[in-house]
């Protein structure tokens, strides 16, 4: 078994030698967590109820909930966000962005300082031309995942003076899924047209 598929869902560390096949967590303190911080991820139902969730390793590949390697481009190696959840596989979720729908993701690179929990001026702007819509916190826990409705076709990567980037998806990728949502944001996804324009003018 590969030592991506044994580490804990919540802490990240190793899981002990002896821990059952099917176990997500390294402790009970771990576990407890776990299920905590899961009660009160609310991802919105325009994500769950699509047959487009995957598993991710810790080195960020996709997976399958079988444990093999999963495509962004590939419908076959997608599952239910039910079975993905269920899934012990790797270190968590992800969520492909397809050409099916106009579902896209605005991903924030390095905008939150870890220390103070305070978000950049820049990383605010884009938040807030936003307006609405659903935000994760990203697995680095230093970065926000900005999820709404626009026309992407191509993905772009815009490089900030600063070395951060900005990066909007819209298909043939997918986003690793954390359900940390940020601050009091809502289960909903809002029209990021007009700011998506506005980084990519």
């Amino acid at each position: 078994m590969m030592r991506t598929e044994r580490l804990c869902a919540h802490c990240g560390g190793d899981m002990p030698l002896a821990a059952r096949a099917d176990a997500r967590t390294c402790s009970g303190r771990c576990r407890v967590a776990l299920h905590r911080a899961e009660k009160k991820r609310v991802v919105p139902l325009e994500l769950t109820s699509r047959d487009r969730w995957v598993r991710r390793a810790a080195d960020k590949r996709p997976l399958t909930t079988a444990g093999r390697a999963a495509s962004s481009t590939d419908p076959a190696t997608w599952s239910s966000h039910k079975n993905a959840t269920e899934s012990v596989v790797g270190v968590g979720l992800g969520f492909v962005l397809s050409d099916e729908d106009d579902i896209v993701c605005i991903d924030l690179d390095h905008c939150i300082n870890t220390l103070t929990g305070r978000l950049a001026p820049w990383a605010a702007a884009i938040l807030r031309d936003a307006g609405t819509t659903y935000v994760e916190v990203s697995p680095s826990g230093d970065g926000l995942h900005i999820w709404g409705r626009a026309n992407v076709r191509q993905g772009r990567r815009i490089r900030r003076p600063d070395g951060t980037a900005v990066e909007i998806y819209g298909t043939g990728r997918y986003i690793a899924m954390t359900g940390r949502r940020h601050g009091s944001c809502p289960s909903i996804l809002a029209d990021l047209s007009a700011v998506v324009n506005k980084l990519t003018a």
